[in-house]
Formats: C-alpha cells, structure tokens, sequence
C-alpha cells in the first residue's frame, strides 16, 4: 500500500484543558528506526491516564479526584512532575490502546512482519538493569495511537490472531494489561476479592482475569451498572457507598484491588483477612486517604503499587485472546476528530466498559 506524507493526528500541547487537544491533518508520517515498526492504526481506546496526563493530575501539586480537573486541567499542577513518570515532551500524540497493521518496517525489523495485525504493549520495559523498574507508557514517553499511523519497537508490536473487531482489540493494551498486572504481582488464586471501581475499563477487566483464576468477584459499582457487571461474572455486586463491614464483615477478604482510593478507601484494609493483600493501580476519587498504619502492621497486610509489568503480562492477554478467554465491552466509539467528546463521555462515567478512538482509514 501507499504510504502517505501527512496524516491526521491528535496532538497534546501541554497540560491542561480540552483547548490542549489538537486535532490536525498535516502531521508529518513517521520513519520507522532500525528496529522499529510503522502500525496503521485501526482503533485507540480512551484511558484514565490519557487524562490524568492531559491534565497534570500525576503533580504531587494536586490532591483531588481526576474529574475535578477533567475539563478545565489543574491550574496548580507542576509540568516538571505532570506527566505519571515526570516531565513529558510537548507536543505529545497520546494513545495507549494501540490496534492496526503493520505497514513498514525499519532496516534491521522483520521485513515479514508487514501486514501482520498487531497490539502494542502499553507499558514497556526500559531494560535498565540498574533501575529495574523503569518503564515507559506508549503515548505517553512517546508518541501512541491517537493518529493515523505510529511507531513501535518491532519487539512491543504483538501480533494476534483473532476475529474481534478493532475496537475490542484496542480495549485491551492498557486496561486488561493493568488488571493482569495486579494479578500477576498478587499470585491471586481461587480467592475472595474485592475490585473497586469495577464498571471502568481495568475495573471489568479484572472481573474478567480474576473469575479465569478462579475467583469469588465483589465488584463495587454504581446501581445503574450492576446488571452489566453482573454480566461481566461478577459473583456479587454491591453500590459504590455501601457500609461495606455490614455487607462483607471485617477481616472477610483474602484480597483487594483498588482503582479509585478517595475518600472511601479507610474501610479498606479492615475488610482484609490477616496476611491478605491489597493491590492499587488508581485513584482516580482523590490520592490522598486517612489511614491507620497500626492496621497494616498488627493484620501483616502487604501492600502493592501496580504499574511496572512484567513481559510475562501482555503475552498471557495475548494468549487469553486467542484462546477466547475474556472478551471485552466496547461501550461506544467515535471518531478521532470528536476526541473531547469522548474524554467528556469518559468523564461522565455513564458507561460500562471502554470507548474507543477509530481514526480515518482513508489511504
């Protein structure tokens, strides 16, 4: 196929609003390096993190809820700390969720590699032995899929077989990839768990991963969505402001994977059994909680952050996929020029499931 010179692009133009998205049709196509690959994007899927990036909400600066800021950004976020592994390089194409075909390759990537169907790893490794645990976001340290065309390491480009749609593919880099990695990191088995914020992205995603383990699934949710988390093989489903010691008792939980935090959280780890776990990747009700750390030392809780992924994570979603194992809920998509549309929708939080970003396929 031809390749064009130009394509349509989203671009971040520094922290803050909706008036910081720009949506262009002149970006230059990329060059695939060396070891590269050059992906026609087909599908993006919207995250959590696009916001917060958007926004400056990783700024130590600001302490409230991502909605608080959702439209207009932060005016008291710092740029040197906004980004959610510091200062990020404007003007950035965001884009975690990346699904489409291989279309070019760089001099030394797999020339065979053309025309396969791929999904890019959203979390990847900068192999640093000295700092283990650094690690770079796709559309995030550099540019990601809310374009026409992007780059990736021939290495984080998976191939997939499968007869999903685009947009269910681009459902899964960043949310499933998150979900799997708390599991991965907590060696969750045939446990009773808690997942909060479960109508979300990660949140049904985790529904999903932890019945494949075996799970009994609590999931916390709005009233409205219970139905569609119950569909999801939720085993209970209980509102997001219930007394949860009424309904679950203390010490009742052999695990808990927490994505909002906020002003909920103290109750938390006093449903936890002795020796249980809890597990956060997100916070997104407020980052800052009350906590009694008497609770963590007298119960022997262990605690985990959950944002480094082992490589293990993305090719067991691969694997999950092609064995038919999840599947996703797409909730809607859009087009990518009505991108503030879809981040006003994805801050409204009436949905269950991801919306998805598809880009003009137009060659």
């Amino acid at each position: 196929m031809a390749i064009p010179t130009t394509m349509h692009a989203v671009q971040l133009t520094g922290h803050g609003g909706f008036e910081k998205l720009e949506y262009r049709t002149d970006i230059p196509v990329p060059t695939p390096g060396p070891e590269e690959v050059l992906i026609k994007v087909s599908a993006c899927g919207i995250n959590n993190t696009d916001i917060n990036t958007r926004v400056g909400w990783y700024s130590k600066a600001v302490t409230t809820a991502t909605n608080a800021g959702g439209a207009a950004g932060f005016a008291d976020a710092n740029a040197d700390d906004g980004g959610w592994s510091g200062a990020l390089e404007f003007p950035r194409i965001q884009g975690a969720d990346c699904c489409g075909t291989i279309v070019a390759v760089g001099s030394a990537a797999n020339a065979e590699r053309i025309g396969q169907r791929v999904l890019v790893r959203a979390l990847q490794d900068k192999y640093d032995p000295e700092r283990p645990f650094e690690c770079i976001t796709f559309g995030s340290e550099c540019d990601g899929g809310f374009a026409q065309y992007a780059l990736a390491k021939q290495s984080e480009a998976y191939r997939v077989h499968s007869d999903w749609s685009d947009a269910e593919l681009a459902s899964i880099p960043c949310a499933y990839s998150t979900a799997e990695n708390m599991l991965h990191r907590i060696h969750l088995g045939a446990e009773r768990v808690l997942i909060t914020g479960a109508s979300g992205g990660v949140g049904s995603a985790a529904i999903q991963l932890a019945k494949r383990r075996g799970a009994e699934v609590i999931a916390l949710a709005a009233a409205a969505k219970h139905e569609a988390v119950r569909a999801l093989g939720a085993d209970q489903v209980l509102e997001r402001d219930a007394d949860l010691i009424a309904a679950l008792g203390a010490d009742s939980l052999d695990v808990v994977l927490d994505l909002v935090a906020g002003a909920g959280w103290p109750v938390l780890p006093d449903l936890l059994k002795r020796g249980g776990r809890y597990a956060t990747a997100g916070a997104i009700a407020g980052p800052i909680v009350d906590f009694d750390v008497r609770t963590l030392y007298l119960k022997d809780l262990t605690f985990y952050g959950s944002t480094y992924q082992d490589e293990a994570v993305f090719g067991n979603l691969i694997d999950y996929i092609e064995r038919q194992e999840i599947r996703p809920v797409v909730a809607q998509t859009y087009p990518l020029a009505e991108i503030v549309q879809a981040q006003t929708d994805f801050l409204a939080k009436q949905f269950t499931g991801k919306l998805v970003l598809i880009p003009p396929q137009d060659d």
